[in-house]
């Protein structure tokens, strides 16, 4: 059995105003905040036995933010107690203005000159005591525009992005993801495409792309509520996300994932594996775990009670209704589709002629398809049910048709 481990790393050194995911300004807290992971860590090594670690992610939060050596024991802790793959996905979420080096090494520095072993490059370039480095790096950059990035509160500018992709590939490092948002208040195409153009430009291997949305609770929401801000249209919306699938297809990317575009054998294999279904352990404050059967943990997204321990958690035994659901959900969103004979096999034959039927209207409107185990096989042999590339922009009303 596989699994993935996720690492929620809390700190921030500024909420940008869209964001509500937990986190906190409370740097000052990331040592005390790293012994209690390393103890949740070693606490849970029991929950998975057998099971071989494929993925780590660090994700947050601000990754970055942690000094080296704090990363260093985190990453030591985990290999020392889990099975890790010798070619384990290891990913550090960075924001741009975190990098250590802001001299673009095409002006001839030698960055590596300045390297030793506290620095973050040691960890990507030479690993920790031969246990394993981060290899993948997911940036942040969220928007090429300077004065689209003041306005959401991200602290880099489009320079200092567009250096950091290139000193991290003078790195080696040689598969590095980044993340833009689409749908900014007041963004234009012509921004739209400026960053696309950046993006595409960069010679990076991955592209995460996130229509921006008004979370409850926000100062954005609470902008747009007070009528400082102005929501772009649904029109403008689609046609930004169209133009995304058209300028990556055009680039060689492959469209994998609703929102997630990779060079050929780049596909993120950590965030594959929620989509598939697979177990994996979350740790940290908020962070999510899944058996791989039907039992979930959540850790409560509170750093005091976390710090002092023991850790608060709650526990949720899905039902069968409720995994057939996040098989339909997670299947929809890949490129992949759902695959038929899981559905048979997992939750039998009625639930599947169950599935065929709720999803003929949409095959019949070629809003779904089917692909089949041969050219001329019949709808009856068929392996996957996907979503046309037309139909992503009304993914969630089929999948909610298709549900239980």
């Amino acid at each position: 059995m596989t699994t993935g481990i996720y690492v929620h790393v809390p700190f921030c050194r500024s909420r940008c105003v869209y964001c509500d995911f937990f986190s906190t300004i409370r740097e000052e807290m990331a040592a005390s905040y790293v012994e209690a992971l390393c103890r949740e860590i070693t606490a849970r090594r029991h929950e998975l036995p057998h099971a071989h670690v494929r993925t780590i992610y660090f994700g947050g939060g601000t990754p970055s933010l942690l000094s080296p050596a704090l990363l260093r024991q985190v990453l030591e802790t985990i290999y020392e107690h889990y099975d890790v793959d010798a070619d384990a996905e290891v990913t550090l979420e960075m924001n741009p203005d975190d990098w250590p080096f802001t001299v673009s090494p095409c002006k001839g520095e030698d960055v590596s000159a300045a390297r030793d072993d506290s620095d973050l490059t040691a960890l990507l370039h030479q690993g920790t005591a031969g246990k394993g480095r981060f290899n993948r790096v997911s940036l942040g950059i969220q928007s090429f525009d300077d004065a689209l990035l003041r306005l959401v509160h991200r602290r880099h500018d489009a320079a200092t992005a567009i250096q950091v992709v290139r000193a991290l590939q003078h790195e080696g490092i040689d598969n590095i993801s980044i993340d833009l948002i689409y749908g900014l208040p007041g963004q234009t195409m012509a921004q739209w495409e400026h960053d696309l153009d950046t993006a595409f430009s960069l010679g990076v291997q991955h592209l995460s792309a996130y229509a921006l949305s008004y979370e409850s609770g926000t100062l954005l929401t609470r902008w747009r509520d007070e009528g400082l801000v102005r929501e772009v249209t649904d029109e403008q919306s689609v046609k930004m996300y169209e133009r995304l699938c058209q300028r990556a297809r055009e680039a060689g990317f492959e469209h994998y994932e609703i929102s997630n575009f990779a060079r050929p054998g780049f596909h993120s294999r950590h965030n594959s594996s929620y989509w598939q279904g697979l177990p994996y352990l979350g740790f940290g404050p908020g962070a999510h775990s899944y058996d791989g059967l039907r039992t979930r943990r959540a850790n409560r997204p509170t750093l005091d009670e976390y710090l002092r321990g023991p850790i608060p958690y709650d526990l949720e035994v899905l039902t069968d209704d409720e995994l057939y659901d996040e098989a339909i959900m997670c299947g929809l969103r890949t490129s992949r589709g759902i695959a038929l004979h899981d559905i048979e096999h997992r939750f039998g034959p009625e639930r599947l002629l169950f599935l065929m039927h709720m999803a003929e209207p949409h095959l019949s409107a070629g809003r779904l398809i089917l692909d089949c185990t041969s050219p001329s096989a019949s709808s009856s042999s068929a392996s996957h049910l996907r979503l046309a590339e037309s139909a992503i922009m009304i993914s969630d009303d089929i999948m909610s048709d298709l549900m239980s």
